[in-house]
């Protein structure tokens, strides 16, 4: 595909050149509920939704806030707000009572789609506790004492909910703005406006909230969907939350700057993914690395048929060679692409190519994308370092986020003077520019004075017989500082215990590398989006060995 001026192109524009390629193209697939759209039909449904906000009165830069699962009109709303210059504030399914409340402070959300509820919590119970005045207060001149920029809620589908427009009545109001009004809105909107803005998913300390812009997600998702070298042939099974960058850049971008078809799960089941590839041939399937062992330890994963995929993203947290492995053999997906990056980088840095060797493609995170660098420097003095020199990993480019909202002071933490965004992970560059990653600046372990890496022993473990997935993080010792700590979730039908762990690393790893602390679960903690919490490990350990 011919190289787009994205620099000039808002996300909106982006939609429009697409669906003038390819009208007649799947746009959106919904398998669980036989609900199809073509480009020309999801364009359509995006004018309206867009015109309809319009008619109610949200302005260009107002905040609208989406807290659902991965439900159709989702994406619809990516495009309708952008459309028209309003900010899309991504909710986690997640969110309980407080951080909801936390997001809609700390944003300023103006607007706030919900749906019914996710698992335990009922959203629309949650919005009534929140702003109780929607239960009194006509619709359109809310006035909530807590959060006063709140004007407008919005109920993602049919039902009628006292206080809250549905969308037949957004759709219905979309008659009242002319063309005319509408695209003079549009020609107003700059490239490098906010579009999007997502809130860390809170591995550490309060969420903050990304700034993203239509050039940093429209690039990001241009190259991210170049280097799976797709075309309006490709059908990409999507089953991570939308909510986060994943799902709504990696997967909705990277298909809609190529004609590509998203074919969603609203919420994850290796079941429905499984069906999905199956049913609508999908050639690409994203993943964070525990979905992808999900589907391949599934008792029904031989019932399916996998040969039309060829690619796909896994990212997320680091994928297990041997998972990789699978993968790519037992699951054809020969072209399967790595991701590194994070939500403040767009959120992709790096990423391997179809032409990598399997040992780049298993071992390392890639490349730098097109028109990003990425290089590695001493975290104590900023000072970059050589080839297989461990470091902090940076880059600089198109995809760095424009900030946090109302947190100059966290931004300049972040960003520095010269442009370059700290990760806050560690890493490494070989010769070859290929990028490595050893773990969290702050899960590193240092044992009486030696850098233990987490990411080293996991490896060394997942090809431990009975070991399923392994996290290991640092324990506090007294004595040596830390200890190293793993946590194991062990195959099913396999009976371990942590002397057994123990006698697999004597004489193979380092004395000092070898867990002193084994603990066996049955699931990690995790955020919505598939990041493991290392942090609730490192809780965990700590109440479990107070005196180590």
């Amino acid at each position: 595909m011919d190289r787009p001026n994205l620099e000039s192109l808002t996300l909106g524009q982006i939609l429009d050149r697409t669906t003038a390629r390819y009208p007649e193209n799947d746009a959106v697939v919904y398998v669980d509920r036989g609900l199809r759209m073509t480009y020309k039909e999801f364009l359509d449904l995006v004018d309206r939704v867009a015109k309809g906000l319009m008619a109610l009165g949200i302005q260009r830069g107002e905040k609208v806030a989406v807290w659902a699962t991965n439900v159709p009109y989702w994406v619809t709303l990516q495009f309708a707000t952008a459309k028209i210059g309003a900010i899309l504030v991504t909710v986690n399914t997640n969110y309980k009572t407080s951080e909801l409340a936390y997001l809609l402070s700390q944003s300023e959300s103006e607007n706030i789609f919900t749906i019914d509820g996710y698992r335990d919590t009922d959203y629309v119970q949650t919005l009534y506790e929140l702003v109780p005045e929607l239960k009194t207060q006509e619709r359109g001149r809310l006035e909530s004492a807590r959060f006063p920029y709140l004007k407008r809620v919005f109920f993602l589908g049919h039902e009628k909910h006292r206080g809250m427009y549905s969308i037949p009545e957004v759709l219905a109001m979309s008659s009242m703005v002319s063309d005319g009004e509408y695209k003079a809105r549009q020609e107003e909107l700059d490239p490098h406006d906010v579009v999007n803005m997502q809130y860390t998913s809170g591995t550490t300390g309060f969420p903050k909230g990304v700034m993203l812009t239509h050039y940093n997600v429209g690039n990001n998702g241009f190259w991210l969907g170049e280097n799976q070298s797709f075309t309006e042939k490709d059908r990409i099974c999507l089953t991570v939350p939308l909510f986060h960058c994943f799902g709504c850049v990696l997967g909705v971008m990277a298909a809609i700057t190529h004609g590509t078809t998203l074919v969603i799960l609203e919420t994850y089941d290796p079941v429905m993914a499984m069906t999905a590839v199956e049913e609508e041939r999908c050639t690409a399937l994203y993943g964070v690395p525990t979905m992808f062992i999900a589907i391949l330890e599934h008792k029904l994963f031989n019932k399916f048929d996998y040969k039309s995929l060829r690619t796909g993203i896994m990212a997320g947290s680091p994928c297990p060679i041997k998972a990789m492995e699978d993968v790519m053999e037992k699951m054809y997906m020969k072209e399967i692409t790595i991701v590194y990056g994070l939500t403040e980088s767009s959120p992709g840095m790096t990423q391997t190519r179809k032409t990598d060797s399997v040992r780049q493609r298993v071992e390392t995170v890639g490349r730098a994308l097109p028109e990003v660098e990425v290089r590695i420097v001493e975290p104590a003095t900023n000072v970059p370092v050589g080839p297989e020199v461990v470091g902090e990993i940076c880059c600089r480019g198109y995809n760095v986020m424009k900030g946090y909202y109302k947190m100059p002071e966290a931004t300049a933490e972040v960003i520095d003077k010269e442009g370059w965004l700290h990760s806050g992970d560690l890493g490494k560059l070989d010769e070859d520019g290929y990028l490595y990653i050893t773990g969290r600046y702050k899960d590193m372990i240092i044992r009486g004075g030696e850098n233990v890496y987490p990411r080293e022993i996991e490896e060394f473990l997942y090809k431990m017989d009975g070991v399923r997935d392994v996290q290991v993080v640092g324990v506090a010792s007294a004595k040596y500082g830390e200890e190293v700590g793993a946590f194991i979730i062990p195959k099913e039908g396999y009976s371990l215990n942590p002397e057994d762990v123990r006698d697999y690393c004597r004489g193979k790893i380092a004395n000092f590398k070898v867990p002193k602390y084994v603990v066996f679960v049955d699931t990690f903690p995790m955020t919505a989006s598939g990041k493991i919490q290392k942090f609730k490990l490192r809780e965990m350990a700590a109440q479990m060995f107070p005196n180590a």
